[in-house]
């Protein structure tokens, strides 16, 4: 379970008033594509189109959450926005607090190194993200000593300062990674994204590897450190549970392009796009008397090595039309704050539910990855 209720000091759990009015990351239609070679002289035969134009932005102190079935391309471009994989196309504008406005698509490696100090990453796997040869105070002090932020007493102090900021105690800095639990991994893990004092930080499925207890207490964390530190996160997940808990907006991913985005509780009341009608009726509802109707989704996701034609969701949706199978909707605004990549998103009526924040005290976990495929089925005319 998920405590979905956590107030804050002042007995309040709206979050509004800690976003900022100006953004911080500006993302236009970004690429990333990976070639596929074959054959005896490994000759280029097509690409896999694993980001394939994704438009958003974060403002100053909000939790964007980018949402999507497995293989949809989350976490792809996540770690193509803080340029671990080089830019195919599109434009990613960071508006660094020292350095001004940043066009990361074409940054070189010394002006990254002064970015990266104010964006960082906390990784999915806390067991394959950690040097099992280097010690806690190592791993934290690192972005320190790399780029001589710190050293002697000073270094030290800022590496107890964040371990007792993510709940562990000062002595482990000489323990190593295999004596901790996961949880306990992944706070070390966030210990080091902490260390460098970032304005960003783009949380690549922190919790799914977790039990669900300990993702609660990370989730809190994350929470708690937000507020303390004026820090804005680009959370990336698949459990819809853990979205609405931690996000103030919500971005939909399908086959390598983003097709909604909107408020969380908007998006949860009143999705515009099938394909999110079809997550949401995933959801497993709170009260177990209660029997769900989930939307199912004929055929299987498509390859993004060769995507279909037109709206890629087309073959799966019920209430594709001959537009949708030769033209690809752009994103555009169809209500105040709410974005949809859909022909018809202003004509249907999709079923949404309440947010499950407001819905019930706490909620089961739900995946975006259980919305089962049927058997092959032709759409809908």
């Amino acid at each position: 379970m998920i405590d979905t209720q956590r107030t804050r000091d002042d007995g309040s759990t709206d979050r509004s008033d800690r976003i900022g009015a100006r953004n911080l990351l500006e993302v236009t239609g970004l690429k990333k594509h990976f070639p596929i070679h074959g054959g005896l002289l490994g000759r280029l035969r097509g690409y896999v189109r694993a980001v394939d134009g994704v438009d958003l932005f974060i403002r100053e102190g909000e939790t964007l959450g980018l949402v999507g079935e497995s293989g949809c391309g989350k976490s792809t471009a996540g770690r193509t926005i803080i340029r671990l994989y080089d830019v195919t196309d599109g434009e990613i504008v960071f508006h660094d607090p020292m350095l001004g406005k940043i066009h990361l698509e074409r940054a070189g490696t010394a002006e990254l190194r002064r970015v990266w100090m104010s964006m960082q990453m906390i990784f999915q796997d806390p067991f394959s993200s950690l040097d099992p040869r280097m010690s806690v105070g190592r791993i934290v002090a690192e972005p320190l000593v790399v780029n001589k932020i710190a050293r002697g007493s000073e270094l030290r102090d800022r590496v107890a300062q964040v371990l007792t900021a993510v709940g562990l105690r000062p002595e482990h800095v000489s323990r190593y990674p295999h004596a901790f639990s996961g949880g306990q991994r992944q706070r070390i893990g966030i210990a080091r994204a902490l260390a460098m004092s970032p304005k960003l930080i783009i949380c690549d499925e922190p919790v799914s590897a977790l039990d669900v207890s300990v993702q609660a207490q990370v989730l809190n964390l994350l929470e708690d450190l937000q507020n303390e530190f004026d820090l804005t996160y680009l959370f990336i997940a698949h459990d819809l549970s853990v979205v609405d808990h931690i996000s103030d907006r919500v971005a939909v991913m399908y086959v390598g392009y983003v097709v909604e985005v909107a408020p969380t509780e908007e998006l949860f009341r009143n999705p515009k796009m099938p394909y999110t009608e079809a997550l949401i009726g995933a959801i497993p509802p709170p009260n177990p008397r209660l029997r769900s109707r989930p939307v199912k989704l004929p055929g299987e996701v498509p390859s993004p090595a060769n995507p279909p034609s037109g709206c890629y969701f087309h073959p799966r949706c019920q209430y594709a039309q001959d537009v949708c199978k030769v033209e690809r909707p752009p994103l555009r605004q169809v209500s105040p704050g709410h974005y949809a990549a859909c022909h018809f998103a202003e004509t249907l009526s999709l079923r949404g539910i309440p947010t499950l924040t407001s819905a019930v005290p706490a909620v089961t976990m739900a995946t975006a990855s259980s919305v089962t495929p049927t058997p092959a089925a032709p759409a809908v005319p």
